[in-house]
């Protein structure tokens, strides 16, 4: 499974697909102290991008993929001084 639960960290491992959005969306909304792990992600699905973004919980661990961590992380995790980042 792309997406794992443990304790208040969801981890991500390889190419998430759209199928790992609902669950996700239901997990974080049941934790609040949620915390997200994109260490081993390869690929990520927009449904999964629009889930993240809209739970704006921190993402502890980025990408080590160059276009996740280029294009991705800024968004997930914008600095205070560009706004919330683009695409």
């Amino acid at each position: 499974m792309p997406i794992r639960f443990e304790d208040a960290t969801v981890r991500f491992e390889g190419a998430c697909g759209v199928e790992e959005a609902l669950p996700l969306s239901d997990w974080l909304l049941a934790r609040e102290d949620a915390r997200v792990d994109l260490g081993a992600c390869t690929e990520l699905h927009t449904a999964v991008l629009q889930v993240l973004m809209a739970a704006k919980r921190p993402v502890t661990v980025a990408p080590t993929d160059p276009f996740l961590a280029l294009r991705v992380m800024p968004v997930l995790n914008p600095s205070p001084r560009s706004g919330r980042g683009g695409i």
